[in-house]
């Protein structure tokens, strides 16, 4: 057997993604912050790409306008007047000088400060548990230590370290550094730098001077049996009526288990819908949040050729300013046609979710993605993206729009539910329940085949309860 080499020509067919079609499949999916922080990194980069800012023009070309006119009226003699006069001494302390902004921060110094120098940041708890260190009676190796103990807490406050781990790092005894973390365990939040949550209520009990040998017993051995209402067998192990027991339980949930959680680094996020859908009469209107979102064109100083004489530039920049004027032009496509595709979306879901816009949650109905794909003539996958991270305003709340895509459950009846109807209608039954009989999964499904005609499992049910993280009905019970 030979080996040779060989040419040959094949003929085939592939889908190549350029560049360019990669970037718009990527706008599809970003959210409204991610995207104008890829418009801003253009502007910032492509010099060929600007924001339109029409009202500035407009003010610029208004106040000039008003000047020539001003100018006009006047006589030569008066604008000599009034180029010359002592507008200082005219204007007292109205005047915008340098001796009226002296006197005016005099007054009211905070306003003249910026908004940087007044803003106050959020204080996390290494900051705050560091400060009352340096506050405290320590020695320079105490102090060496605790900077340790507060560099290994968790957000929630507890040490992710061990005595001994630290005691190597800081070339300590372990009785040396316990001592230091019992005295931490007192600062504010009381509890903090504990290592587990007995530990952590037990140093709340004992900055309360509470000494009762039930609850200390409670809260050392039973706490998982209080979290899961196991009530029964503690009243008889301890002898103690429910009354008793009862606030003996109250006291340990107006405990902290969580003492740092107060001191989150992290800021609430607040949504900024992509789409508003009003309800006007008997329809519905819907509009694009353009909020934010700059007016971008092709910049009129290279367009003009004021910049580069494409006669006598060089290949070189002939070719940067070729490309960068096709990568603006991609990208305004891109941001057109992401809308335009959003927009078609949004019509569609109001088309199949029309009972919802105007009944609420439980009439939302059974959808898919190829449902919507069919009936805007796009591809799943697009639906897809375009669906990602956005968010719609509704009368009844700001909604993902990945919400209004659910599985069916069948009916009695032949029809179908969406899982996200049946899903508020047992968050609805477990918000009206008895506390101390709560529904079980089987009971829930028994009122749902009954009252709603849905053929739903007790399984089914159990999925949707954690879900909606609602815990059984043996850990909703109440038994006081």
């Amino acid at each position: 057997m030979s080996l040779e080499l060989r040419q040959q020509l094949k003929l085939s067919q592939q889908l190549v993604m350029t560049p360019q079609l990669q970037q718009a499949i990527k706008l599809l999916q970003l959210s409204r912050v991610e995207l104008l922080e890829v418009v801003q990194q253009e502007l910032l980069e492509n010099p060929l790409l600007e924001e339109v800012s029409f009202q500035e023009d407009e003010q610029v070309n208004r106040d000039s306008q008003h000047e020539d006119r001003q100018k006009n009226t006047l006589s030569s003699e008066e604008q000599s007047l009034i180029k010359n006069a002592d507008w200082e001494n005219y204007l007292g302390e109205f005047a915008s000088s340098s001796r009226h902004s002296s006197y005016q921060e005099r007054e009211n110094p905070e306003e003249m400060q910026s908004y940087e120098a007044r803003y106050s940041s959020k204080v996390s708890l290494q900051g705050h548990l560091l400060w009352q260190l340096q506050l405290q009676n320590f020695s320079e190796s105490e102090i060496i230590i605790g900077e340790e103990i507060i560099g290994n807490l968790d957000s929630r406050g507890y040490l992710q370290a061990t005595i001994q781990e630290i005691a190597d790092y800081c070339r300590s005894e372990p009785e040396f550094v316990n001592s230091v973390l019992k005295r931490i365990q007192f600062f504010d939040p009381i509890g903090v730098a504990a290592r587990d949550i007995q530990e952590c209520l037990l140093v709340q009990l004992e900055s309360l001077d509470e000494d009762d040998p039930v609850l200390i017993s409670l809260v050392r051995d039973h706490l998982e049996d209080i979290e899961k209402n196991r009530i029964a067998p503690l009243l008889k192990k301890f002898k103690l009526s429910k009354e008793l027991m009862h606030e003996y339980i109250q006291v340990i949930r107006s405990l902290d288990p969580f003492p740092g959680s107060s001191f989150g680094s992290e800021d609430a996020i607040y949504i900024s819908p992509d789409i508003y859908v009003y309800k006007h009469e008997n329809d519905f209107i819907i509009m694009l949040n353009e909020d934010g979102f700059p007016a971008l064109q092709l910049s009129s100083c290279y367009a003009a050729g004021n910049t580069v004489n494409n006669s006598k530039a060089n290949k070189r920049e002939t070719e940067y300013i070729q490309e960068k004027t096709r990568s603006a032009i991609w990208l305004m496509k891109s941001l057109h046609q992401r809308q335009r595709t959003l927009y078609k979306v949004m019509q569609s879901i109001l088309k199949f979710q029309k009972e919802f816009f105007r009944h609420g949650v439980s009439q939302l109905k059974p959808l898919i993605l190829k449902e919507v794909a069919e009936d805007i003539s796009m591809h799943e996958s697009t639906v897809s993206r375009i669906t990602t991270n956005k968010y719609v305003s509704t009368p009844y709340g700001i909604f993902e729009l990945k919400f209004f895509f659910n599985s069916a459950l069948s009916m009695e009846g032949g029809g179908h539910m969406g899982s996200e109807s049946v899903k508020a209608a047992i968050k609805k039954m477990v918000a009206e329940e008895e506390p101390k009989k709560p529904l079980s999964d089987e009971a829930i499904a028994a009122i749902l085949r009954e009252k709603l005609d849905v053929n739903i499992a007790r399984r089914t049910v159990a999925k949707y309860r954690m879900a909606l993280n609602i815990p059984s009905s043996s850990k909703r019970k109440k038994y006081f």
